[in-house]
């Protein structure tokens, strides 16, 4: 099987925009592929967190994976910061990587302007480390959305420069484009769904019923804030359902009212279940500290003979 490999900053709660955009394909893909998932907990000190939050975080994103259908029996899921490696290899990147090719990238220049007041080195290497992130475990291919594509060719860039300055050791890395298109802010139709915007943005998976409600009757409904609300129904209503409001949008004659009550009920049948998983997890937190070791001792294994050949290539 070829080997994927994909994480997740642990920087707030998982919204439908995260499901849909990516971890709702992250379960699809325990079936056909060796996937290593992990909690990109290194990325988060990219900005400023407390430790308590970061901990808090942590720990929730791996119940909430878990809720959604990662599975610890077919994949390998486990902590970046308990493997050494992510780092050391990210560093030896650094010294491939010209400092113009990172400080092209989408993300460092959008993360620049949002915290003026921290940009440190982290953000301008954070592609180092995303390369070894997927390269670490020699990785075929990695899930992304099409908005995710530059940072992924920063990574084949990696890999080429390490190939062509040494010895061809690395696989050429490929795309698995996101099937889910992009899902827009519930308050700001302009704007992607996202944790930045604010908790009015999204709807988190641990939103409880009052809360969903409140935001989806709140949404804004211009033409492209219908449209959104239109296609988050398309991923959880009922086809036909969606298909009568869809011919009742085009006709002008879709009233916002039924439209929001029925993606409340749909979101809310969703819902519940993960609820349901999620609080049996909370109770069981022995059983998280062990799936998440055993995952890191399965990760290390590899990380170590990996970089042990690395290390022999470059000198060391």
């Amino acid at each position: 099987m070829k080997r994927l490999v994909s994480g997740i900053k642990p920087t707030g709660n998982i919204h439908l925009g995260n499901y849909l955009g990516a971890i709702k394909n992250w379960v699809e893909l325990q079936k056909e592929y060796e996937c290593f998932f992990f909690i990109a907990d290194l990325h988060a000190l990219t900005i400023e967190i407390d430790p308590r939050d970061l901990k808090q975080q942590t720990h929730e994103l791996i119940i909430d994976l878990l809720a959604l259908g990662i599975n610890p029996k077919k994949t390998t899921f486990f902590r970046q910061s308990d493997i050494i490696g992510h780092a050391e290899l990210g560093w030896i990147f650094n010294c491939l990587m010209p400092v113009a090719e990172l400080s092209r990238m989408t993300q460092f220049k959008d993360e620049s302007q949002k915290n003026i007041n921290n940009i440190n080195a982290g953000l301008l290497t954070y592609p180092s480390l995303q390369a070894a992130d997927i390269l670490i475990y020699k990785g075929d291919v990695v899930p992304v959305g099409k908005d995710q594509l530059q940072h992924l060719e920063l990574t084949r860039i990696a890999a080429r420069k390490f190939n062509n300055r040494y010895k061809r050791y690395f696989p050429e890395i490929k795309p698995i484009l996101s099937p889910a298109q992009r899902l827009m802010s519930l308050n700001n139709s302009k704007k992607k769904m996202s944790k930045s915007l604010g908790p009015a943005s999204y709807i988190a998976i641990r939103d409880d019923e009052e809360t969903v409600t409140h935001k989806i009757k709140k949404a804004v409904t211009d033409e492209a804030g219908v449209k959104n609300l239109l296609e988050l129904y398309s991923y959880f209503g009922k086809k036909s359902k969606h298909q009568k409001m869809e011919k009742a949008h085009a006709a002008g004659k879709l009233m916002n009212s039924e439209l929001k009550e029925e993606l409340t009920l749909e979101i809310l049948k969703f819902l519940k279940p993960i609820q349901i998983k999620i609080a049996n997890y909370e109770t069981q937190p022995l059983k998280i500290d062990k799936i998440i070791k055993n995952g890191a001792k399965k990760a290390q294994k590899i990380a170590d003979k990996n970089l042990a050949e690395i290390k022999k290539i470059i000198g060391f």
